[in-house]
């Protein structure tokens, strides 16, 4: 059965994977077997990536790439290709969002979320499939949200971008599932990272921050998640036990989809 779940001898790229949840997934990925290739915007965060996973024993291959320039992507999988092999697997994380109210927010922000977090993945999935077409097998990961269900204030774009992600998951996996690509995402829920850490601070006089009060009263679990709640589904929809899945979105957010909410 453990087989069934090792990344041994594969390729995996993960996109914005210096920090959070994409290094969570890539760790975990090296930890099954996994050659690691990961990208960020900046040499910089690139930099601080390849440290990291240098600190946690993990050999990991770095890129500078913006993920929304169709150029710079192509140059990007043509480099890892030639320098470390056709990728087997990618993980479409690296994201924005801008908590704007909806009247509030510029044309030109709405776009950039979109740009980042909708047209990126299509770009990098259109980029690598070709080389899954010819090693026969690939699995696209999508990080796709709650809010591709749900929606919420101040969250328009984010929550139409990840809507978006969730039929173009279901679309890559509609047109090449025959040809053995399975496309699947995971739907992570309110998660402890940098990003979050805001949402999380303790009042003045010690009390919970409204938003914390009020995600730990919407979660059966109780908690907000952390990285490596998602590493064990991000395995799964990596690995061969997952090769009768496509066009799936795995929603990792402890209950909240599940629960009404307690009664006032």
């Amino acid at each position: 059965m453990c087989d069934m779940f090792s990344l041994k001898g594969k390729i995996a790229l993960v996109t914005g994977a210096s920090y959070g949840i994409g290094y969570a997934i890539a760790s975990a990925y090296a930890k099954a077997g996994a050659t690691i290739v990961f990208n960020d915007i900046n040499e910089e965060l690139v930099n601080k990536g390849l440290a990291a996973y240098k600190n946690d024993g993990i050999e990991a291959h770095g890129y500078v790439c913006d993920v929304t320039d169709e150029a710079a992507v192509t140059e990007m999988i043509a480099k890892i290709e030639s320098e470390v092999g056709t990728v087997d697997i990618l993980v479409n994380n690296a994201g924005i969002i801008k908590r704007i109210p909806m009247c509030e927010m510029s044309a030109s922000d709405f776009r950039k979320v979109i740009d980042v977090d909708l047209n990126a993945p299509f770009i990098m999935a259109k980029s690598v499939i070709p080389g899954m077409l010819k090693k026969g097998h690939g699995k696209i990961i999508n990080i796709c949200s709650m809010m591709s269900e749900l929606g919420r204030e101040t969250v328009s774009a984010y929550a139409a971008a990840k809507g978006g992600l969730k039929m173009l998951t279901k679309n890559i996996a509609s047109e090449f599932g025959e040809a053995n690509i399975q496309c699947n995402g995971i739907g992570p829920g309110y998660i402890a990272t940098p990003q979050t850490a805001p949402l999380r601070e303790k009042q003045a006089d010690g009390s919970r921050h409204p938003f914390d009060a009020f995600i730990i009263a919407k979660t059966p679990a109780a908690r907000w998640g952390t990285p490596e709640d998602l590493m064990g589904p991000a395995i799964f929809l990596a690995s061969d036990a997952s090769n009768f899945v496509n066009g799936h979105i795995l929603y990792v957010d402890g209950g909240i989809l599940a629960y009404i909410g307690k009664q006032p």
